[in-house]
């Protein structure tokens, strides 16, 4: 009897180990279906949150300019000029030497073989700078030869050279502001005085005069300058960063954060100077644009704006 009892319970557990091995997987099964159908239920009701950049739309003045180069001359330059033919035997005046009207410049020996004469001087005509170099001695020159030249050294202007295909945006009167080497920093304010009624031909430029709205006795005839020339202003401009207007189907578009939710807002931009484009209708002053992340968004998503 006890035999059997032994027997049996061992059948027992046996069955109850068996079922656990089929019930258990099948349990644990059902388990993970529910877990998987839940999150993704819980992953459908979620709203995704885009991270943004934005900047505010300003009204500014917008300024368009040319950005060019030039040199400053003398206003006023007048040749050195000597009155006899001969062999230039002395030079008192040396490049950037400062001179006053009627002071000996050179001096010019016309003798000729088997003759003498007494030098012929030549003098300054005008006060100034000597703004050329003059003839080494020993040079022979002719009556109306130039030695030298001087520069009324307060009358400064720039000369420059605008290409042909900026030529349209030229008139006298155009403000600019100059920069020079020599001066590091500051900033000189020029008006256009003249603009050549041609056109070179072998460069295909023409020549522009500016004059300095102020003197400076710092300013030389000889230096290099650099031209930023205001060709045309556009007053209280509504403008955005460019990277805030996009462009799709010949549609221009920005969109626009209110409550951290964006809005698709098309519209009309005009110039872009800077880095900044003006906008013409379509957004107003002081709403908020988003600048970076645009090319996850849609009408109407949420955002979370970053610093």
């Amino acid at each position: 009897m006890a035999k059997k009892t032994k027997k049996f319970m061992v059948f027992v557990m046996t069955m109850v180990i068996a079922a656990a091995l089929v019930f258990v997987p099948a349990l644990l099964a059902q388990d993970s279906k529910a877990v998987s159908e839940a999150s993704a239920q819980s992953m459908q009701d979620e709203t995704p949150v885009y991270t943004v950049k934005t900047a505010v739309a300003e009204t500014r003045i917008l300024e368009a300019y040319l950005e060019i180069n030039g040199d400053i001359v003398s206003e006023g330059q007048v040749a050195v000029l000597s009155e006899t033919a001969g062999k230039l035997i002395s030079v008192k005046a040396a490049l950037g030497t400062r001179v006053s009207q009627g002071d000996l410049i050179a001096q010019v020996d016309p003798s000729s073989a088997g003759a003498r004469y007494m030098a012929s001087s030549v003098y300054a005509p005008i006060s100034g700078v000597i703004c050329a170099a003059p003839l080494a001695v020993g040079s022979t020159v002719q009556a109306g030869s130039a030695i030298t030249a001087i520069s009324q050294a307060d009358n400064v202007q720039i000369q420059a050279l605008i290409p042909e295909r900026e030529v349209s945006q030229l008139r006298v009167g155009l403000l600019a502001k100059v920069t020079l080497p020599a001066f590091a920093g500051e900033v000189f304010a020029a008006k256009i005085t003249q603009v050549s009624p041609i056109l070179d031909p072998a460069s295909r430029t023409k020549k522009i005069v500016l004059t300095f709205q102020k003197g400076d006795s710092r300013i030389n005839a000889g230096m290099f300058a650099h031209i930023k020339l205001n060709t045309r202003t556009y007053p209280d401009a509504v403008t955005v960063p460019a990277e805030a207007v996009k462009e799709q189907f010949g549609m221009r578009y920005v969109y626009t954060v209110n409550n951290n939710v964006v809005s698709l807002r098309q519209v009309s931009a005009g110039v872009t100077i800077d880095g900044l484009t003006e906008i013409k209708d379509g957004i107003l002053a002081g709403e908020q644009v988003v600048i970076q992340g645009q090319q996850f968004l849609a009408d109407g998503v949420a955002v979370l704006v970053r610093k």
